[in-house]
């Protein structure tokens, strides 16, 4: 009895493979081993990115907060232990875009919270 080979789900597998891997440069979008080989990597480095990028964010946000609270004369430790101590729950990507885009109300924000204290 010869062999039974399923050579439609193979070239299912490898046909999503070089899809994804439409693109890229050389023999990677055109060689399936190396193709396979960079898809792995690219997709390995989208899971653990996807993580940094909220790190790198808030790191963003507290930068942007600090630089503005700085303007307004405390600094952004104790604005947040202000903030947490007066229940006022709002939260560092809020505050960032307050600081950026509307600084008068980040500037009441931060006179309602010392005058609280």
């Amino acid at each position: 009895m010869p062999r039974s080979v399923n050579a439609v789900a193979s070239r299912r597998r490898r046909k999503k493979i070089m899809k994804m891997a439409r693109g890229y440069f050389g023999a990677r979008s055109k060689v399936y081993t190396v193709a396979k080989n960079a898809v792995e990597k690219g997709l390995t480095y989208a899971y653990r990115d996807r993580r940094n990028k909220k790190r790198a964010f808030r790191r963003l946000w507290i930068a942007r907060i600090n630089a503005a609270a700085r303007i307004n004369g405390t600094t952004y430790s104790r604005l947040m232990h202000l903030l947490s101590k007066n229940d006022i729950e709002m939260n560092r990507k809020v505050l960032a875009d307050l600081a950026m885009n509307h600084p008068d109300t980040f500037k009441s924000v931060v006179d309602s919270v010392k005058q609280a204290s």
